[in-house]
């Protein structure tokens, strides 16, 4: 490592390698990043909310993402449509592409290949798409150097909290450091709470931006919308709640005689309102307690479900980009896959994103790091593998490989998901399925044609290669007339198989009449005579 080339950040300066192996952005319960954060969706109002987004637009945004975490905390059907779009990207399968075809070149894609097929990579992608709702997510590599070799040991997630745009782009991420390390570093302070902000080290931090919109960072993730619909639905469920609370149970009225005494008064209030916690009380004989219901109540709560549905769609739609896979409301088959395929092209979008930010952030840096800069890097890609009409396929290259169409056998076993096989541990090859040995080249093309059409297909191959007829019809004569020299095997074998003597071959030899296989045979000879005829004359040249 000593002997290491020296690589430069987007800063142009040179990178520090010890900076690479420590962690940078932990958490400090003493220091300026504390893991305990406030809770600003107590009691939020829209003039508090304007507030807070106000605050995060002028590079302040610690109230922000503390919000944007609660409401992932408080609203279900938010939870469940984010954590939907970021699990449908992160378990998608990964490849990874050579930079070139050179033997170090693959040495290298395999290297990256091979780590991805850690257990851990899903929940840290997951953690990675945390951007989607945020705006950004800042994630630091920790590096493994404990045998001389560079590779990402894992990817931790950090709280957003800790960090800040800079205030001149509104882009750059800052990291939030104490104020001992600002001073040192000669950086103005942080604000009343001391500190300061460093910009992040090369080759440190993946740092996601998935925008829901053009525009700023901290201005541009899904949360900011979500905010003002939880808000709205959280007063919604409040007064749903004091309804419910008020006309859920009916009006109890106590009802005393003339010239009761405050005595029994108190007695009839006491047992009029314990009735609506202990549904049980005792009063005397000559009292009277009514029960009035409200008649409306079944209607008028259906308003504060609707609202509360309504917001949940508008929701569904920000995130997902339709409601049928969230609300149950598709109008038939044809419109539940037109939502479908909706949500499928913001995965794909989701995924391209995520695929640029690991090969700008980690591939690119863990290459130049192990291997040194390189003119072009292993690009790895995130998404569905294409679907692919396997029969249609596979009838093409039947009918396209005898005709001169090469196809690799590799190909092939990718095709159909079949391994190449290899030797086993005692170095002997597995044993393998292979054609029956009486089958023709083109019965086992054709399995379920009969002879008559196995030869006419055969036929029809000659007659369109391009290649000198006359030498198709010396390659293929044998092939040509196999379908019909089978079936006469065929009749030769059943007629010994049945035999007991030699004898009683021969008589049932001279007693079989021509049949299918014979008539086959000869009309095989005469097709190709006429082949052959039909070249010879197209062969000479016109006078």
């Amino acid at each position: 490592m000593a002997d290491a080339p020296i690589i430069y950040g987007p800063d142009g300066q040179p990178i520090r390698r010890e900076v690479l192996t420590a962690s940078v952005a932990g958490p400090t319960v003493t220091g300026v990043r504390s893991p305990f954060g406030a809770y600003p969706a107590d009691g939020l109002n829209p003039r508090r909310l304007a507030s807070i987004l106000r605050e995060a637009d002028q590079g302040d945004p610690i109230s922000y993402f503390e919000l944007a975490e609660q409401i992932e905390e408080r609203d279900p059907h938010y939870l469940g449509v984010l954590s939907t779009r970021k699990r449908s990207v992160s378990q998608l399968d990964i490849t990874v592409e050579s930079a070139d075809d050179t033997p170090e070149g693959k040495s290298i894609a395999d290297m990256v290949e091979a780590w991805l097929r850690r257990d851990e990579l899903q929940f840290e992608l997951f953690d990675i798409l945390d951007a989607i709702g945020k705006g950004w997510s800042q994630t630091e590599i920790i590096w493994d150097t404990s045998e001389g070799q560079w590779q990402p040991k894992r990817l931790e997630w950090r709280d957003p909290r800790w960090f800040r745009p800079d205030q001149r782009d509104g882009v750059t991420p800052l990291l939030r450091i104490d104020a001992g390390d600002a001073f040192a570093q000669g950086l103005p302070p942080a604000g009343p709470n001391g500190g300061g902000y460093a910009p992040l080290p090369p080759f440190k931090f993946i740092s996601a931006v998935i925008r829901a919109k053009s525009g700023l960072p901290v201005r541009s993730g899904l949360a900011r919308l979500a905010c003002w619909s939880w808000m709205f639905k959280a007063f919604t469920q409040r007064d749903w709640a004091v309804f419910t609370q008020t006309f859920g149970q009916p009006v109890r009225v106590g009802k005393y005689p003339a010239g009761s005494s405050e005595k029994d008064k108190d007695t009839l209030f006491r047992a009029v309102a314990n009735i609506a916690g202990d549904c049980a009380a005792i009063i005397p004989e000559s009292m009277l307690i009514e029960f009035i219901e409200s008649a409306n109540v079944g209607s008028s709560h259906q308003l504060y479900k609707e609202r509360a549905d309504w917001l949940d769609q508008q929701m569904s739609k920000a995130v997902l980009g339709q409601t049928a896979t969230t609300d149950a409301i598709a109008g038939g088959h044809a419109v539940g896959q037109e939502h479908r395929q909706v949500q499928e092209d913001i995965e794909t979008a989701d995924a391209k994103a995520l695929a640029a930010i690991i090969n700008r952030d980690l591939v690119q840096s863990w290459v130049q790091l192990e291997h040194g800069p390189q003119k072009v890097y292993p690009r790895l890609r995130i998404g569905r593998p294409e679907s692919k009409n396997v029969t249609q396929i596979l009838d093409g290259i039947s009918r396209g490989v005898p005709m001169g169409m090469a196809v690799e056998k590799s190909y092939m076993n990718d095709l159909l998901g079949i391994p190449v096989p290899s030797p086993g541990a005692d170095g002997r090859m597995p044993e393998l399925l292979t054609p029956s040995a009486s089958a023709s080249p083109f019965g086992s093309m054709f399995p379920s044609a009969s002879p008559q059409q196995r030869a006419l297909a055969a036929a029809e191959m000659i007659m369109h290669d391009v290649r000198d007829p006359i030498a198709v019809l010396s390659d293929q004569a044998a092939r040509l007339c196999a379908p019909g020299s089978d079936a006469l095997v065929d009749e030769v074998r059943g007629v010994i198989e049945t035999s007991t003597s030699l004898q009683q071959v021969q008589e049932k030899l001279r007693a079989l009449k021509p049949g299918a296989a014979e008539a086959q045979m000869a009309g095989l000879m005469r097709m190709a005579r006429v082949i052959a005829n039909l070249t010879g004359r197209a062969s000479i040249p016109d006078a």
